[in-house]
């Protein structure tokens, strides 16, 4: 990493003590699994769901030996309407009463829109923005029920900005930046909050596997820091969002960003 400083990893602070959240694709070290234990850091109680059975049974012991009884796991995919349904009814079942859902689930690829299939499209809207639509239904079900909760998805700069060989990514991220503000109007009577964060450059090993150094090296120059966010300073924000400090927002898209304006 490069820049004038490097990041503090601030402690937690109990911004969300007493609360149980529900967070998806938390396994890993990209933003969700950062999410996941920020909240365990805040107080939170979690149900961590992923894709990867594997690897979330994985994160699961990791962060169960760390924050004990405070964290389990539901394998989901997000494309899968009665995955989604079994991992609600499990929050439900075990918590009682849900407080907070982070919509972290998205796919991403790099294609030429010339080139693109059907399947390539297809694939990166089911995950990203079908994927929070589904996710966000249940969720406002429950919540509608309990009498409130927050809601908070993660969008993407390109969401509003153009970057060639992202047609499918960023339509689904500007399709989840719309359904953040349509359902915060909607959920608003239900006393629930709904907002995104919309990242620039958050660097994790996947991120790395699927994306050229070349790639890497511009969008990092892009950004006035001169280094990319750490996951784990999304996740700072996402728990703002989350929590009594940001009580009077609701459908809002927050940049997490350092891009040049």
């Amino acid at each position: 990493m490069t820049g004038v400083e490097s990041p503090v990893y601030e402690p937690g602070h109990g911004l969300l003590k007493g609360r149980t959240a529900v967070i998806t694709a938390a396994a890993g070290a990209g933003i969700g699994g950062a999410t996941a234990r920020r909240f365990l850091e805040e107080g939170a109680r979690v149900l961590i769901s992923d894709a990867h059975a594997r690897r979330l049974k994985e994160c699961e012991a990791e962060l169960g030996r760390e924050f004990p009884g405070a964290v389990s796991a539901v394998p989901c995919d997000v494309t899968d309407e009665a995955q989604v349904r079994a991992l609600f009814d499990a929050a439900a079942e075990e918590h009682g009463r849900l407080d907070v859902v982070v919509n972290n689930a998205g796919l991403g690829g790099t294609s030429a829109l010339v080139d693109m299939t059907d399947e390539q499209w297809s694939r990166v809207l089911d995950v990203t923005l079908n994927g929070t639509f589904r996710c966000t239904r249940a969720a406002l079900r429950l919540m509608r029920d309990s009498g409130g909760g927050v809601i908070v998805n993660n969008a993407s700069v390109v969401g509003w900005r153009a970057q060639a060989g992202q047609a499918h990514y960023a339509a689904a991220k500007a399709g989840v930046m719309a359904l953040t503000r349509c359902a915060a109007v909607e959920a608003a009577e239900y006393g629930v909050r709904v907002n995104a964060v919309s990242p620039s450059l958050a660097m994790h090993p996947h991120l790395v596997k699927v994306t050229s150094a070349e790639l890497l090296e511009e969008l990092t120059a892009r950004e006035a820091f001169g280094r990319y966010a750490e996951p784990w300073e999304v996740a700072n924000v996402i728990v703002f969002l989350a929590s009594g400090y940001s009580s009077y927002m609701t459908g809002e898209v927050v940049a997490v960003s350092s891009q040049h304006a």
